[in-house]
């Protein structure tokens, strides 16, 4: 069972890197700072906050109204991103803003039209989070 996983996971992280390898996709992924990020977002209509931290990160302070999936979480990420609305607005952030620029590059690999990577993270974020 752990080599299933682990198989699952280098797949997963492979295909992460291929699609940072991308010039095309990259493209379509826009990095924002945190006032640049949160402007857009309440501006955009059917816009999604989606957090890829983990859920003990995500539990330890979110930004409101995030929708929680983490990157770390191999196929189940998989399957939660690729059962998202394509053509909605994703505002996507993470601890430092690594994680979610994978993230916003994978879901421009498969197909999302609008994704928007928050720079820095939430260590960047001035905002108020949730608990």
């Amino acid at each position: 069972m752990k080599k299933y996983i682990m198989y699952r996971l280098i797949v997963i992280l492979l295909m992460v890197t291929a699609c940072a390898c991308s010039p095309k996709k990259q493209t379509q992924m826009k990095e924002l700072a945190p006032y640049a990020w949160a402007e857009l977002q309440e501006q955009t209509s059917a816009s999604v906050i989606l957090d890829v931290r983990t859920a003990e990160e995500f539990e330890s302070g979110h930004i409101e109204g995030a929708l929680n999936i983490d990157i770390r979480g191999g196929e189940d990420f998989f399957a939660s991103i690729e059962a998202l609305d394509k053509s909605k607005s994703y505002f996507v952030y993470c601890r430092s803003g690594a994680r979610s620029g994978q993230a916003c590059q994978l879901m421009s690999q498969l197909g999302f039209s609008a994704v928007y990577n928050l720079d820095g993270g939430v260590l960047a974020w001035q905002g108020d989070l949730e608990e």
